[in-house]
């Protein structure tokens, strides 16, 4: 018989990689990693019989509910429970394992959503277990499941035979209607710490034979947002990368991170005003491939993260960040105030759509860091008040590294005072306050001609100088609107300062008081007052003069 040569001989067949998440998926509750509670009242519950018929699981996704549902499907069924520990080597454990368990039927709700797959759950729910101690339904996202399927479902569900248990796991619990969730015992399995993390996939790495510094695997942890199965999965991706070793400046590449201490330095750098520093570190993230979006997503981490180390310190230690980031958070949160934190949130927070939808991100990053810098040493209008109730000074200035504004608002002496820009037009001579006025109707400007005749008390009067006291209920921006105008009008620069002398009355209340008094002149004239007293209720409408 010939032999068969080395081309014809069987080959083995190769194993088949299995990613992280489904190789270390848990076989018993001890292995839940963040769900302590959840834990505790299910090893309870089997220990002392008190087993419910349905089980409600909710959470972000990969934090481990249809794991959980296996679990508790395992140690019901195992031949040595119901307990808390199912073996994992007898037949019911290998089976549900290897999903292959006649009794452990498991649904996907969100392709199989409609009153038919019901149906069949109900129709299979008399019939006994044919080898477990229970037959198990385990309905993956079942709030997909349609009006109708939930309506089939409610009887069933409200008193299901003792061998029936129904596992439910979805990640919006909102949408399941009330009648389902209370027939069910409810468990939310929170968010997985980034500690926790961190310490499960370092140990994972110990198993895979692959080293990684911790950094970046802290890196992995936080990237995960609560979740195992997002986590695994970018270590999967990260080992992929560099089987051999995982660094640190690797895994920022591949998540397309930038340095932190890069972030703070540029978040230092607009706190401070300093647009020369801040445009430069822009450019030099933009040059090294770093994301708009993600840039601004860690200014708002940081933001997020300064402010609560503000008003919460103790809560902000457990935070996992390494010691130098959090030694120099501290540091930086404690030299910004609370009202200046939130600013900068709403600023970058609103910035989010605008580079979303930016034809160039880049450009809009940069738009928007500029507008950030531009009130970043502008103080709060709480602090405006405070200090102008003090009679301190504030000055309302431009970043450094730039010239002012047109229209920086100066607060001095405990008046705010508006400067506004020199325009490039015709001067015009105002020699007193209704010749100020008067300007204001020639040019037009109706409505804040009457505005101002209305709302402002003159308390001096000079070129280019202007003290007034503002009435109760003046529109807001008219110091601004009137500095603005006359400077462009007059040709000179007019500074209007707020004060709290009484100062003149308003010229509309000064129209008035002279109206009143010709009134009461004419009524005190012997005709006059002949007839009022001639025809009772008559009034005086009007009074015009005859020149």
């Amino acid at each position: 018989m010939a032999k068969k040569t080395a081309s014809e001989q069987p080959t083995e067949k190769p194993v088949e990689y299995r990613v992280l998440a489904r190789k270390y998926r848990p076989q018993n509750f001890s292995e839940l990693k963040g769900q302590e509670a959840l834990v505790r009242t299910l090893s309870n519950a089997i220990q002392s019989g008190r087993i419910a018929h349905a089980f409600m699981l909710t959470g972000v996704r990969g934090v481990g509910k249809t794991t959980t549902a296996r679990i508790i499907a395992r140690a019901l069924n195992c031949e040595k429970g119901p307990t808390v520990t199912p073996c994992g080597q007898c037949e019911q454990c290998r089976a549900i394992a290897e999903d292959r368990h006649v009794d452990v039927l498991e649904m996907d709700a969100a392709s199989r959503n409609g009153v038919d797959e019901i149906r069949e759950i109900i129709d299979s729910v008399q019939y006994a277990p044919v080898s477990g101690r229970y037959k198990i339904f385990i309905l993956d996202e079942v709030h997909m499941l349609s009006k109708p399927a939930f309506n089939a479902l409610l009887k069933t569900l409200e008193e299901p035979p003792e061998h029936v248990k129904f596992v439910f796991a979805t990640t919006e619990i909102r949408k399941v209607p009330v009648t389902v969730l209370s027939r069910c015992q409810r468990f939310d399995l929170r968010r997985i710490g980034a500690d926790v993390l961190e310490k499960y996939f370092s140990e994972m790495m110990v198993k895979e034979n692959v080293e990684a510094e911790q950094g970046a695997v802290a890196l992995i942890a936080r990237a995960a947002d609560g979740s195992a199965r997002d986590g695994l999965s970018l270590l999967d991706q990260a080992i992929s990368r560099e089987p051999q070793k995982i660094t640190e400046q690797q895994v920022r590449e591949m998540l397309g991170l930038v340095d932190r201490s890069v972030t703070l330095d540029l978040f230092e750098a607009i706190m401070k005003g300093n647009s020369a520093e801040t445009m430069a570190l822009l450019d030099n993230l933009y040059k090294g491939g770093a994301d708009a979006l993600m840039v601004l997503q860690d200014l708002l981490d940081l933001t997020h993260y300064l402010t609560k180390t503000r008003v919460a310190p103790e809560v902000a230690k457990d935070q996992a960040l390494p010691e130098a980031e959090r030694v120099r958070g501290l540091a930086l949160a404690q030299g910004l105030s609370v009202p200046t934190l939130t600013r900068t949130w709403q600023i970058l927070l609103k910035g989010v759509p605008e580079i979303q939808h930016a034809f160039n991100p880049q450009l809009a990053l940069e738009m928007l860091i500029i507008r950030l810098l531009y009130v970043s040493d502008q103080p709060t209008p709480g602090d405006v008040l405070k200090q102008l109730k003090d009679g301190s000074t504030v000055s309302m200035g431009a970043p450094s590294g730039g010239s002012a504004p047109r229209g920086t608002t100066i607060m001095s002496g405990g008046s705010a005072a508006v400067a506004a820009a020199l325009g490039e037009t015709e001067t015009a001579s105002v020699n007193n306050f209704n010749a100020v006025v008067a300007l204001f109707g020639q040019h037009r400007e109706i409505i804040l001609q009457s505005q101002i005749m209305n709302f402002v008390h003159v308390v001096k009067f000079e070129q280019g100088h202007l003290s007034l006291r503002l009435k109760e209920g003046a529109p807001h921006g008219l110091v601004g609107q009137m500095s603005d105008r006359l400077s462009q009008w007059t040709g000179r620069r007019w500074v209007i300062s707020l004060s709290r002398e009484a100062g003149e009355p308003t010229l509309a209340d000064a129209r008035q008081g002279q109206q009143q008094d010709v009134l009461n002149e004419v009524k005190a004239h012997p005709v006059v007052s002949e007839v009022l007293k001639a025809f009772p209720g008559a009034k005086i409408v009007d009074i015009r003069d005859r020149k």
